[in-house]
C-alpha cells in the first residue's frame, strides 16, 4: 500500500493538473434538506473535499469525502476522457486499478489498460451516464487493448473503446481474446473485488473457457451494456461504517445464471400483456443522499 500524500498536498496538485490555480473552490451553499438534483451539484465540483477518505452512502445512492486522483498517466494504465474529470476514487481503488494495470500489461499484445470513468471528484450522482459510480469505489476498464500508452489528452478524447458483442450480446465476437479472459479473472480473483459486469456472452465465454477453478466466476455478472468495457466494483474498505456494501452474489459460479441471459436474448420471452409503462424515476435530490453529503459539498 502506497504512503499517501497529505489531502492539503493533494488538492494543490490537483488544482495545479486542473489549470495552475491553487487557490481552494469556494464553498457550496447547501443544506441536508436541498431538494435541488443532486447531479447538478456535484457535476461542477472539480476538486475533492479536504476531508479524511470515505464513502457515504451506496453505490447508487452516495458520495465520496477525500478522493484521491488516480494519475492521468503511469507506467502500466492512462486515464481516458480526461474532459469529464471522473479519474477519483477512494485510495484503495486507485491502489487496485494500478495493480490490476501491471498484470495486464504481462499480456501479450497489452502495455496495460486504459481506464475509464471512475467517480467525480466528490462522488455524488453524475449528470450524464452512470446510475452508481457515486461512492470512489466503482471503475470501467476498456477492453481495448493498451498498446500505446503516450496518447495526447486530445487522442484520449477522440479514441474510442471497441464492442465485445455480437448477437446483441449473446456471443462474443472476433475482437474477444484469451487475454481478455486473464485480465478479467485477475480482477475477480482480488480480494478487495466485490463485482465485475460484463454483457453476458462475456460470462458464458469464460464459463466454457475455464478449464481450472471457477470460483472466481461467481464475482463476474452478467449485465447490459458492458461490451466496450467492464465494470469492476469492489467492497466497502475495511472500517468504513457510512459506506453500504452490495449483497454478496449468490452462491456458485452463475454459469447457469449467465446461460439464461444468453437464451433469452436469442429467444426473447414473450412481452406481459398487464404490464405497465414503467415510469422515469425521479432525479436524485441532495436531500436523499446521506446526511454527510451535505458537509462533503460545503468542505473545502
Amino acid at each position: 500500500m502506497r504512503k499517501w500524500l497529505s489531502l492539503a498536498l493533494v488538492a494543490t496538485l490537483a488544482a495545479c493538473i486542473g489549470g495552475g490555480d491553487s487557490n481552494p473552490p469556494p464553498k457550496v451553499s447547501v443544506s441536508s434538506s436541498d431538494h435541488r438534483p443532486a447531479k447538478e451539484l456535484f457535476g461542477p465540483v472539480a476538486l475533492p473535499s479536504s476531508q479524511t477518505p470515505e464513502s457515504f452512502g451506496s453505490y447508487s445512492q452516495g458520495c465520496l469525502a477525500g478522493a484521491v486522483a488516480l494519475p492521468e498517466n503511469g507506467a502500466t494504465w492512462q486515464a481516458m476522457r480526461l474532459s469529464r474529470n471522473r479519474n477519483w476514487g477512494q485510495p484503495v481503488l486507485v491502489d487496485f486499478l494500478e495493480d490490476l494495470s501491471r498484470k495486464a500489461a504481462a499480456q501479450p499484445g497489452w502495455n496495460g489498460l486504459y481506464i475509464g470513468d471512475m467517480s467525480q471528484p466528490r462522488g455524488g450522482p453524475m449528470s450524464s451516464g452512470h446510475a452508481s459510480h457515486q461512492i470512489g469505489l466503482d471503475a470501467d476498464i476498456w477492453m481495448l487493448p493498451a498498446t500505446r500508452l503516450d496518447l495526447s489528452r486530445a487522442e484520449r478524447e477522440s479514441l474510442s473503446s471497441i464492442s465485445m458483442q455480437r448477437s446483441s450480446g449473446a456471443y462474443t465476437n472476433g475482437s474477444w481474446t484469451r487475454q481478455h479472459h486473464e485480465i478479467i479473472k485477475a480482477a475477480a480473483s482480488d480480494p478487495r473485488v466485490a463485482r465485475i459486469f460484463v454483457f453476458p456472452g462475456a460470462k458464458v465465454q469464460m464459463c466454457n473457457d475455464e478449464k481450472g477453478d471457477k470460483s472466481w466466476l461467481r464475482k463476474v455478472r452478467p449485465w447490459w451494456g458492458h461490451h466496450y468495457h467492464f465494470h469492476v466494483r469492489l467492497n466497502c474498505p475495511r472500517g468504513d461504517k457510512t459506506c453500504v456494501d452490495q449483497a454478496a452474489p449468490p452462491p456458485g459460479d452463475g454459469c447457469a445464471d449467465a446461460q439464461e441471459w444468453v437464451s433469452n436474448i436469442l429467444n426473447p420471452p414473450p412481452p406481459d400483456p398487464n404490464a405497465k409503462p414503467a415510469k422515469p424515476k425521479p432525479p436524485i435530490t441532495l436531500a436523499s443522499l446521506p446526511a454527510q453529503c451535505s458537509a462533503v459539498l460545503s468542505s473545502r
